[in-house]
């Protein structure tokens, strides 16, 4: 009886994350590949094993112990008898033994032209960004524009958009990409998966609430757990996050959601709290108020692309403050 595997229990994420563990690009996970080695009668984690150490040395392949395990098997089955054994070894055995050999190399380089198709053995390319860096702009051979935000880690495929468009982002980006409808645009943002085919829309990987969150501005984005069990589809200008247990989708009501990529901050009236905070983000400006009354002043002017020295000192003359720096911290007070 012929062997075969028990794949209905594994998902499209599995199979991606076994094909890492084996090729030695993710460490080994333990739950995951112990539940495919109880499945898998093939023996597909030693073959590959196998694979990449005849890729490391160049051994070359035993043709003869390939064709004594071909023999055994044709014999076990029937397809030879004992009596016409030596006359099948006389006449056929130089034969069979070279078809074995292209058997097996036509096999192997099938298995690793369409493993290096699926991006399994192609090198990644990995950008991070400090904490003094952002609005670093990553170009992809398809088109499209990638903007990272600060202390931030973009990763893809060498191959990327040969067969199919997978990055993975860890931080925040804003993504612009180029319409390919025959290729998704899938981003793993880890604990969610974003998929979209033409489009502009930013990713925080976690919000500091555990969930991924996407903003839409242009398109439309779908946003999913990495089963693909639970997604949203979001429209412009709605927010929508990600988490344990369910998506959520609201309309976004901050004007200043992509501020840490424009520069440019708008305010009508908003508490000194609020724009500290913004500061924070768009600024990496750590502005702390001695004394708290100074939190309940109002701000209505634009901060468009300034110094953070031209900042502070126009807030505090605003509200007839002083300032002190310690390291990289802002102190406010009154004078």
């Amino acid at each position: 009886m012929k062997e075969t595997m028990k794949t209905e229990g594994f998902k499209q994420k599995d199979w991606e994350d076994l094909a890492s563990i084996f090729s030695g690009e993710k460490s080994d996970t333990g739950e995951l590949t112990e539940n495919f080695r109880k499945t898998d009668s093939l023996n597909t984690g030693e073959v590959w094993k196998k694979l990449k150490e005849m890729n490391k040395t160049g051994d070359n392949i035993n043709v003869d112990r390939a064709w004594d395990k071909l023999y055994s098997k044709l014999k076990n089955d029937g397809l030879v008898s004992e009596e016409r054994q030596p006359k099948v070894r006389k006449m056929n055995i130089p034969f069979l033994r070279i078809a074995a050999a292209a058997l097996i190399l036509v096999s192997v380089g099938s298995i690793l032209i369409y493993l290096n198709s699926q991006s399994v053995f192609s090198s990644t390319i990995s950008i991070v960004t400090g904490n003094d860096q952002n609005n670093k702009v990553v170009d992809l051979p398809d088109g499209s524009k990638i903007y990272l935000n600060r202390n931030s880690e973009f990763s893809y495929h060498e191959n990327f958009g040969k067969r199919k468009r997978d990055v993975t982002l860890k931080g925040e980006a804003f993504f612009e990409i180029a319409p390919d409808v025959s290729k998704p645009f899938v981003i793993d943002a880890g604990k969610a998966r974003v998929r979209v085919v033409g489009t502009s829309f930013n990713v925080i990987t976690d919000n500091g609430k555990a969930a991924v969150e996407v903003y839409v501005k242009t398109g439309r984005v779908e946003l999913s757990d990495n089963e693909g069990l639970q997604k949203i589809t979001l429209d412009p200008g709605y927010v929508g996050t990600m988490d344990s247990k369910s998506p959520e989708r609201r309309l976004n009501d901050n004007a200043n959601y992509i501020s840490w990529k424009t520069g440019r901050l708008e305010y009508n009236g908003q508490r000194l709290d609020v724009v500290f905070r913004d500061l924070k983000r768009v600024y990496n400006m750590d502005i702390v108020a001695d004394n708290k009354e100074i939190l309940e002043n109002s701000w209505t002017s634009p901060i468009d692309n300034q110094s953070p020295e031209t900042i502070i000192r126009l807030i505090c003359i605003s509200f007839n403050l002083a300032y002190t720096k310690d390291g990289d911290v802002y102190h406010l007070d009154k004078k």
